[in-house]
């Protein structure tokens, strides 16, 4: 191989936090003080282009240390790879992160390291993106369908979805993909917002948050739910008041109920015409979901994105557990993984609406949503992608939402890289913000 190859000359992780429960922004039924946070990744290189892969998983604050040592400890499978054989097949980086048979045995496939896998492969594809000079949705979009089911791992999902039906998904999809990439481009992807509805809101915020959604352009926002009945039913009529009968309310109880409770709870609040009850129970149940799904319908169940891998997804819609699946950009292995899931989904007529909010995972999901519509599925109907309104500042290349809807990026790459200064401010514990921050709760405790 020539001299002058450009390769991967480094792997840099940081632990950066934001100090989001200050406001009780994202709280919920189960985390009612988060702080979003990012186990970060560049991937150096000596590429003439100077371009670098970023990527990340999401925390909430404490223990996002434990994830960037995660992210470490893929170090020597990344630091003197090809770049071009990385754009080339990032497959064979996501194949080597998780066939390493002693971090596998940490798994397999769930958990820290796989999230740990997923920040990585997302800073390749990002890397391949850049390369490639195109915004990932369409890197992804207009990729051969034979090169895009090489990238995916089919192991354990054969008897759902085969490498032939996985293929006849994708040349279908070729047909009217122009078209479509054309509209997508005018109108953007449809979006819901959860930032009216975070469970630490007072009523008249959460009023007034509703309201200005639908000024906004959305269609359908979504409440947190889980802790008290009596609070979840004054705050969905309240909310209800606030839209209208004709937006969709969503609720998301973040796994905070027993199978049996689930479904008494979410008829207690059938009045206020909920669209979907999200995470109803724990994301490892699927034949609970199963059973509440049965009990609550014509209430939608949506659940994904605590889902570990890819065989999650395909149990719950073996079992007719979901009516709507809910991937995350950085909790699976990854681009790869995803695609697995997206056809999955469309192999069972199930619409994705993706998990987003958080810090930056509204960035990266959109990619995944937008080539879901240009060249799998199609469609838009019935398909959202959640939005909240935190965080996009941090970011190079942040999301634009213009009347419901996320504008389509035309930056190359996955919209992941974050501006220099909010690394280095919101670095845990050593960057300005947090040393101010521990310098001062040191001096009250002294």
């Amino acid at each position: 191989m020539s001299p002058t190859t450009a390769r991967v000359t480094a792997v840099d992780t940081y632990d950066i936090r934001f100090p989001t429960s200050r406001e009780l922004d994202g709280s919920d039924a189960m985390n009612p003080d988060p702080d979003y946070s990012a186990a970060y990744v560049v991937l150096r290189t000596d590429a003439a282009d100077g371009h670098e892969g970023h990527g990340f998983t999401f925390t909430i604050g404490r223990g996002n240390e434990v994830q960037v040592t995660a992210i470490r400890a893929l170090r020597e499978h990344v630091i003197g790879r090809s770049v071009d054989e990385l754009g080339a097949d990032p497959g064979t980086l996501y194949r080597a992160l998780t066939g390493d048979s002693q971090l596998r045995w940490l798994g397999p496939e769930k958990g820290v390291m796989h999230m740990a896998i997923g920040a990585v492969v997302n800073a390749a594809w990002d890397l391949a993106a850049k390369r490639a000079g195109l915004p990932l949705w369409r890197f992804l979009a207009e990729a051969d369908p034979e090169w895009l089911v090489s990238q995916i791992d089919f192991r354990h999902l054969t008897d759902a979805l085969t490498p032939a039906e996985a293929l006849e998904i994708l040349r279908r999809g070729r047909a009217g993909a122009d078209e479509r990439r054309g509209l997508l481009e005018r109108r953007g992807y449809p979006a819901y917002t959860t930032s009216p509805g975070w469970l630490g809101y007072d009523d008249d915020k959460l009023t007034r948050l509703a309201t200005q959604a639908v000024a906004d352009g959305f269609r359908q926002i979504k409440l947190k739910v889980g802790t008290d009945l009596d609070d979840d039913i004054r705050r969905c009529r309240a909310a209800r008041a606030a839209v209208g009968p004709d937006i969709r309310l969503a609720v998301d109880a973040n796994q905070r109920w027993d199978v049996v409770e689930a479904i008494r709870w979410t008829g207690a609040l059938a009045e206020f015409d909920p669209y979907w009850i999200e995470e109803p129970t724990s994301p490892d149940d699927i034949l609970g979901h199963a059973a509440i799904r049965a009990a609550v319908a014509p209430v939608r169940v949506a659940t994904g994105e605590h889902a570990h891998n890819r065989v999650v997804f395909k149990q719950l819609l073996q079992a007719g557990a979901v009516d709507v699946v809910q991937l995350d950009a950085a909790r699976v292995g990854g681009v790869n993984e995803n695609l697995a899931v997206l056809l999955l989904a469309a192999r069972f007529g199930v619409p994705v609406c993706p998990h987003a909010g958080g810090v930056g995972l509204c960035e990266l999901v959109q990619h995944l949503s937008m080539f879901d519509y240009v060249a799998v599925t199609g469609t838009t109907e019935d398909r959202v992608i959640e939005y909240v309104d935190h965080l996009h500042d941090h970011f190079l290349d942040p999301v634009e939402i213009h009347d419901g809807h996320y504008t389509a990026p035309t930056a190359p790459g996955f919209s992941a890289a974050m501006r220099p200064e909010s690394i280095a401010r919101y670095t845990f514990p050593d960057g300005a913000f947090w040393a101010a921050y521990l310098d001062d709760r040191k001096g009250h405790t002294a």
